[in-house]
This record gives structure tokens, C-alpha cells and sequence, in this order.
């Protein structure tokens, strides 16, 4: 399993790299970088809020995680 910390980095750079993007989406779409950036905005949050709930649920699954047992290594 993750430690929390590893996982909040992970969603942070993921929701900066879409974050780029939808402002980019949204300015195209829209014609206004102000527009734009807010509907970027908001989909960041709620997309690192969500990023962050799917990760800690997927660390608390063992289903399909290998074990290795360093003995054998």
C-alpha cells in the first residue's frame, strides 16, 4: 500500500497536467481565457477530490496485487 503523502503528489501533478489542458479546451471552446480558466478551475477540484477518493479506495484492494517474497529473490 501508498502512504497518503505519495498519493496526494500523484494527484496534485495529475490534476496540474488537466488543469493545463482544460484551460486550453475551455478557452478554445468558449473564446474566453477567464471562462476558460474557471471552468478549469472547477473541474480540477472536483477532479482531485475524486483522484484522491479512487486512490485510497484502490490501496485498500488486494485484488490483483502480486506478492514477492523476498526470500525466494
Amino acid at each position: 500500500m501508498e502512504s497518503k503523502t505519495r498519493s496526494l503528489v500523484k494527484a496534485v501533478l495529475w490534476t496540474l497536467m488537466g488543469f493545463l489542458m482544460m484551460i486550453v479546451v475551455g478557452y478554445v471552446s468558449t473564446g474566453s481565457m477567464a471562462l476558460g480558466s474557471g471552468m478549469a478551475l472547477a473541474n480540477s477540484i472536483l477532479g482531485l477530490v475524486n483522484y484522491m477518493i479512487y486512490e485510497r479506495v484502490w490501496a485498500r484492494v488486494s485484488w490483483g496485487v502480486l506478492r514477492v517474497n523476498h526470500q525466494d529473490v
